[in-house]
């Protein structure tokens, strides 16, 4: 098997857990893009066999997700599995529902955010939960991200909370987003629950669970089913005319590694033999074809 196969994570478990469950109920090299929190929920798209080269083409892609934001209470992982070490009163006034659209509409737009300092970003070399956890202080730099879209579902003035889904560009951390909007309503927040429901072209839609895949291992024409093929990926990233045609010659030394001479415009291509057989993904760079993935 080789592409990718959409995974719709449960909470409590790692990514890297989803990685190897899949790993040994396929028998077959893994990976995975756009890494969810162990208590997040929702689409992580699974490379499975020679898919696993797809990553280094695949990091750039949007995210949605659907957040349920909980105000007054601030916690030092910015989610609700961390320790409070904030509580403050949550008016109903701030969260009237034309005071929160309004809140919720200021963050659209591209802008600098400063990321949680539980994550996994490296800073000398080390990753930044690892200076939170020994309680070393150290600077983070904010980074550009872009907020394309965010839809304000519900507000629960009981439980203090507001759900949201909210469209965003790669590297956005949502539980920095969650902290920001409670300070721009006038307190203190944290992100309650979170669940990823589309990367780039992939949807929650078309996922399936652990234990869904566990239970169709052994009938191949399901688990094909639900295989996104390399050939299929590209052709809906790039579109239909990103493809080139090589005789039997220029194929061979292709797929042995030589780089060929291609007047054309530079970018990624599916490479397709004499009988339109899809071959595998080239990239052109400088009038060179350069072979990246052959099946």
């Amino acid at each position: 098997m080789d592409g990718i196969i959409l995974i719709n994570k449960g909470k409590n478990c790692t990514s890297n857990n989803v990685v190897n469950k899949v790993k040994h109920i396929l028998n077959e090299k893994t990976g995975h893009i756009g890494t969810l929190d162990p208590n997040a929920t929702g689409l992580l798209p699974i490379l499975i066999g020679k898919g696993t080269k797809l990553s280094q083409y695949l990091i750039n892609h949007d995210k949605e997700y659907e957040v349920e934001l909980k105000l007054g209470i601030k916690t030092d992982t910015a989610d609700a599995e961390g320790k409070i070490v904030d509580e403050r009163e949550v008016p109903d006034n701030i969260i009237e529902k034309e005071n929160v659209l309004n809140v919720l509409n200021s963050f659209i737009g591209k802008q600098k955010q400063v990321p949680p300092m539980y994550s996994a970003i490296k800073v000398n070399g080390k990753k930044l939960y690892e200076y939170a956890r020994k309680n070393v202080e150290v600077e983070i730099q904010a980074r550009d991200i872009e907020i394309y879209e965010i839809k304000l579902n519900t507000i629960n003035k009981t439980e203090k909370t507001v759900a949201f889904t909210v469209k965003c560009s790669k590297g956005t951390y949502i539980r920095s987003l969650c902290e920001d909007i409670a300070e721009k309503l006038g307190t203190v927040g944290c992100m309650k629950e979170l669940n990823r429901t589309k990367v780039g072209i992939f949807s929650i839609q078309d996922s399936i669970t652990v234990e869904e895949l566990e239970k169709y291992s052994t009938d191949k024409e399901k688990l094909n089913g639900y295989l996104i093929k390399i050939e299929s990926i590209f052709s809906k990233i790039y579109g239909d005319n990103n493809k080139i045609k090589l005789d039997n010659r220029k194929l061979e030394l292709f797929t042995n590694g030589v780089k060929l001479s291609y007047n054309v415009e530079d970018g990624l291509y599916r490479i397709y033999d004499v009988t339109s057989e899809f071959i595998g993904i080239g990239s052109i760079k400088n009038g060179l074809l350069k072979r990246e993935i052959v099946l």
